[in-house]
């Protein structure tokens, strides 16, 4: 088509519609990119701020005979360069095998608790330092009692009477 000495070529509204949805496509993509971009650097700093972590494996087996223990307590808690133990904390149950884990604990110290019915409570601060670590905690059933009053019968759980102390001399009488 000649419109005054110049040479126009005429579209046809579909080809435009492609063209413009071919070019938006191009900006979202860019658009994208450049957002992936920028969190990128940002998600390596969080990640270098936070430190490595760790993948900790634990079986908890009963000590008398080396079988799992189910449902048992797995408690831990970060322990401050000062030995107290942090804020926060985590519990995990056993499954049927006496196993549980967790990946992405931080590196450092860790006081982990073990708990199960019946038996003695666990309790250990470990040196977090490693991709991946394993534990086997092997619990004990609670020990005999002894008594400090040796000659308390059995079915007594009250100690025996102490004399009474002697009067006090300077005390007046009432």
């Amino acid at each position: 088509m000649n419109l005054g000495g110049q040479m126009t070529e005429h579209v046809h509204p579909h080809k435009m519609l492609t063209m413009k949805k071919t070019w938006t496509a191009g900006i979202v993509t860019a658009g994208v990119v450049l957002i992936a971009l920028a969190i990128a650097p940002a998600a390596a700093a969080q990640q270098d701020e936070e430190g490595p972590t760790s993948l900790l494996s634990f079986q908890v087996l009963k000590d008398e005979n080396g079988k799992p223990i189910r449902s048992a307590s797995v408690i831990m808690h970060p322990v401050g360069g000062n030995g107290k133990q942090g804020k926060g904390g985590m519990e995990l149950k056993t499954d049927a095998e006496g196993k549980s884990n967790f990946d992405g604990i931080p590196y450092g110290k860790l006081r982990v608790q073990v708990l199960a019915p019946g038996y003695q409570t666990y309790g250990e601060d470990f040196d977090i330092n490693k991709p991946k670590m394993d534990f086997t905690i092997k619990l004990k059933r609670p020990q005999s009692q002894y008594s400090i009053y040796g000659n308390a019968s059995k079915g007594s759980s009250t100690p025996p009477k102490q004399d009474a102390p002697p009067p006090d001399k300077n005390q007046k009488p009432n």
